[in-house]
């Protein structure tokens, strides 16, 4: 297993983004539950409420990873989903989740290039992915293209934090556990090294809404419990 890791921020990392999810896959999962006490799974869930009718649709899972989301978004009433990610190994590990007969789309793909035609889908799921993608303009208005109106977008992610207490319990938790666990899990520390300095080069969940806003949605947000992770949505206004 590669050594090194992607630049935060950096323009040209999609490549080795995409190479870094693609070694993690085997046992991202387990690192993820490790890492965050099971609050991911939460946070998910809360994610999914906070779609509302929208949920209850076609949805997209964007960044979908190894589709923890679909399996909740299944489970939830979805009539059914579209999982985009454009790491093949981390779509191969999701895809061993579920029968055949499941009603889901299985895509590697970019986000800031959708393979959907426009207004495709009633409700966007973007659990911690948006922060891995470059030119992340592109992607907002990518899924303000594929959204049909009245829909929502929701994105769960690690934004940059503002306040001093959300900055010390990232920054305390970042620098020292997330590197140091999730090496031990994975075998591949600098990853969680990357994905820590990722925050920092991140959106603030104040910028990310602006962001949203210039691309026509509706938006707001709120910190998760505890304030480590921030939720965003937005609606695409009706013709």
């Amino acid at each position: 297993m590669t050594s090194t890791a992607p630049q935060a921020g950096a323009a040209d990392r999609a490549p080795e983004v995409q190479r870094m999810f693609d070694q993690l896959a085997p046992r991202y999962d387990l690192a993820n539950r490790v890492l965050s006490l099971g609050l991911d799974q939460r946070w998910r869930n809360q994610a999914i409420r906070q779609l509302g009718e929208s949920a209850k649709g076609r949805v997209l899972d964007l960044c979908s990873g190894t589709m923890d989301l679909t399996q909740h978004l299944l489970r939830e009433g979805a009539e059914s989903v579209v999982a985009i990610d454009f790491s093949a190994e981390m779509l191969d590990v999701g895809r061993n989740k579920f029968d055949e007969d499941a009603p889901i789309e299985i895509i590697q793909a970019d986000a800031r290039a959708l393979p959907l035609p426009d207004a495709c889908v009633d409700g966007i799921l973007c659990g911690f992915g948006l922060r891995n993608v470059p030119e992340l303009p592109k992607a907002v208005a990518e899924c303000a293209r594929v959204l049909r109106p009245g829909g929502r977008l929701v994105v769960l992610d690690f934004f940059r934090p503002e306040t001093l207490f959300a900055r010390f319990l990232q920054s305390s938790y970042n620098r020292i556990v997330l590197p140091i666990v999730g090496g031990i899990i994975t075998g591949y520390g600098p990853a969680y090294r990357y994905l820590a300095s990722s925050i920092e080069a991140f959106e603030s969940r104040p910028e990310f809404i602006a962001l949203m806003k210039e691309h026509g949605f509706q938006s707001d947000g709120q910190d998760m419990f505890p304030p480590v992770a921030s939720m965003i949505w937005g609606d695409k206004p009706c013709d």
